[in-house]
């Protein structure tokens, strides 16, 4: 059987390799993968977008969260920031004032004049010595105010006042709670709509002391329930509220800020940019919090009520109570620069690249200067030099991870690590540089 004649060239396979594209079919594949590659950096773009965003939102609720959670949670920070209110001056004239005022006020000077004249009327002194020694009463009192003010001062600028200040607060942690929860009965307490500064729990405490000094009886020592009333606002309830809540999720809001934060970096297109614009927002929200943190201030100071008559002391005790919540403001604000900064010089711009290609010259010298004195480092200096990458992000994760474990960082504790890492970087380099490849390359 004679095999089939063929009537022309043999055709293609339709599903097959049909040969090299030509110049119309190459077009249109490159304008498809341009439309996939656009529509696919555009997700990423949009998801990495998201996440950032939702990490520097959370950012400032995560460093108030955080703040609330350490004073709730933790007894020795709670001691060192209510501690300073003893031995600040405006609060300490403020509860001598107050406490001045509550025993005078139990002390009836009318009663000890009256015994007075009838104590002399019963020895037949003269009618107008009788009579000058019931109008005494005044006097009296005005002497006893004097009196027990130098007592009351002498107490309470003491350092027995402030060991028992400090003794209190420290064995009675359950009012760790009380401005910000409205629970416990410490020296400061939320009562309704109010904020009082509570002087009779540590006057209790040394009530021998006192009266012995003042020489007034015990029934006459201000109680438990002797309060200076400091601020009265209607919103305090809904402010213990959000406290309450932030309270909770105060331990897991910065693993949630960071988390966040690492993945919208890893899904962005460009993951520097991305660093640098979560910096930035971070930034932003650190200084809106700092601002919110002086306008509170003022409204603050504002709802004094005339019964505490005393504004540096009302300013004294914001302070004080918020001064570890501004120290982790500056903190988070340091860092976030810091990485912007980073992800600027590790950049393409003229300054970064100048910037780099002068520290890389340094450590190079510096390291060849090394090699030459004959303290090379061989083949460790050689895998240095060739897995330079790896050990510059381990070393700039440990020192990420390090702040991050910190217990309570403060912006020093920013400076020290960043000088660390920065030190470690420069001597991995030197190391890397004295290899001793310049003496082989050389001979």
């Amino acid at each position: 059987m004679d095999p089939p004649v063929s009537s022309g060239p043999e055709e293609p396979d339709r599903h097959g390799p049909s040969g090299p594209l030509d110049h119309a079919e190459r077009a249109e594949y490159e304008r498809l993968r341009l439309v996939l590659g656009t529509r696919h950096r555009r997700l990423r773009l949009c998801g990495a977008s998201l996440l950032l965003t939702l990490a520097v939102l959370l950012a400032p609720v995560s460093v108030v969260a955080t703040w609330i959670n350490s004073e709730v949670t933790d007894v020795d920070r709670y001691e060192q920031t209510v501690s300073p209110l003893a031995r600040d001056p405006a609060v300490q004239d403020l509860m001598i004032d107050r406490v001045t005022d509550g025993l005078v006020e139990n002390i009836d000077a009318r009663k000890i004049t009256d015994g007075l004249a009838d104590a002399l009327a019963d020895r037949d002194a003269p009618r107008f010595l009788v009579d000058a020694a019931r109008s005494l009463d005044e006097q009296l009192k005005g002497g006893l105010t004097t009196g027990v003010r130098y007592a009351v001062e002498k107490v309470v600028t003491s350092d027995a006042f402030a060991q028992a200040w400090d003794a209190i607060h420290r064995g009675a942690h359950t009012a760790a709670t009380n401005v910000l929860t409205g629970e416990g009965g410490g020296a400061l307490e939320v009562r309704g709509d109010t904020i009082t500064l509570n002087v009779g729990t540590v006057i209790e405490e040394l009530q021998e002391q006192l009266i012995g000094v003042t020489l007034v009886e015990a029934a006459d020592v201000p109680g438990a329930d002797k309060s200076i009333v400091l601020v009265r606002n209607d919103n305090l309830s809904e402010a213990r509220d959000a406290a309450r809540w932030l309270g909770v999720v105060g331990p897991w809001l910065p693993l949630a800020v960071v988390v966040l934060a690492g993945l919208g970096i890893w899904a962005a297109p460009s993951r520097r940019v991305a660093l640098m614009a979560g910096g930035i927002g971070v930034a932003i929200m650190m200084c809106g919090l700092l601002v919110g943190l002086a306008v509170m201030r003022q409204i603050f100071l504002d709802a004094v009520t005339p019964v505490a008559q005393s504004q540096d002391a009302s300013a004294a005790v914001y302070d004080t109570l918020v001064r570890f919540l501004r120290q982790a403001i500056l903190t988070a604000l340091l860092t976030a620069l810091l990485t912007v900064i980073a992800g600027y010089f590790y950049g393409r711009g003229r300054g970064a690249a100048a910037v780099r290609s002068a520290a890389a010259r340094s450590t190079e010298s510096a390291g060849h200067a090394l090699a030459r004195t004959g303290l090379t480092t061989g083949a460790v200096g050689q895998w240095l030099r060739t897995n330079q990458r790896l050990t510059t992000g381990a070393v700039i994760g440990a020192g990420g991870l390090t702040l991050f474990l910190w217990n309570y960082p403060t912006p020093a504790s920013v400076a020290l690590l960043l000088l660390l890492v920065v030190v470690v970087l420069v001597i991995l380099n030197v190391l890397a540089a004295a290899d001793g490849s310049e003496q082989h390359s050389q001979r």
